[in-house]
């Protein structure tokens, strides 16, 4: 894929907000897609050791000079494929692993960014351990890059939104794979926030989120 990035980027004093939604806390937003898919096929499950979420996150300009990445890791999901194709899918990650990437390499930086978005100035994880995304759709495609368009459910805090994505996906073998486009979504209409005054106008509103996923069928 020409765009491939590797990224949901959040820089220092800013954060992100990423895919996913809470097992255990009811939606604070209903606003969502009707679910038209089925579970009617073979059932796939997601190998979570080779599935991740990349995030990109921005500060004042976006660009790759004012910007954090890294991943987040799947809890859990599943896929479902009919007829050879993709008929529906599910999504859960673990906001606890969510991490930089790009600051790897300097431990007390990282660590202070990612308790930083680990904490109720952003994420919340403590309250809100998992996001999810639920697919509703499944298009073929034949522009661009990408060979199908997923319309589904993103929670991210608790809080719904409809969001599609153009995506690559690969049934074969037993394997199904998923790749979609790096989309930005707006992190504050997930109620990622950052109170602070000093943080006003330094933290874009944009973050890049991109899923990858493989599925393996069940025996």
């Amino acid at each position: 894929m020409k765009r491939r990035l590797f990224s949901l980027v959040i820089p220092a004093l800013f954060a992100t907000a990423v895919v996913i939604s809470c097992k255990k806390d009811k939606p604070l937003s209903s606003e969502s897609n009707e679910v038209t898919t089925t579970k009617d096929g073979a059932q796939f499950v997601v190998d979570t050791l080779n599935s991740r979420v990349e995030w990109k996150g921005y500060k004042i300009f976006k660009s790759e000079n004012t910007s954090h990445f890294g991943t987040i890791k799947f809890e859990s999901g599943d896929v479902t494929v009919k007829d050879g194709k993709l008929e529906s899918g599910k999504f859960v990650a673990d906001m606890n692993s969510l991490t930089s990437v790009d600051l790897q390499n300097d431990a007390d930086q990282l660590g202070k960014l990612n308790g930083h978005l680990k904490s109720g100035d952003f994420f919340e994880t403590g309250k809100f351990p998992t996001a999810s995304y639920e697919i509703t759709k499944v298009t073929p495609s034949a522009e661009g890059d990408y060979n199908t368009v997923l319309d589904g459910n993103l929670t991210i805090k608790g809080i719904t939104k409809p969001v599609s994505f153009k995506a690559n996906v690969s049934v074969k073998e037993g394997e199904v794979s998923i790749a979609t486009e790096p989309k930005d979504i707006k992190r504050e209409e997930f109620g990622v926030k950052f109170q602070a005054p000093a943080a006003n106008g330094v933290i874009k509103d944009e973050v890049t989120l991109q899923i990858n996923v493989k599925a393996l069928e069940k025996k």
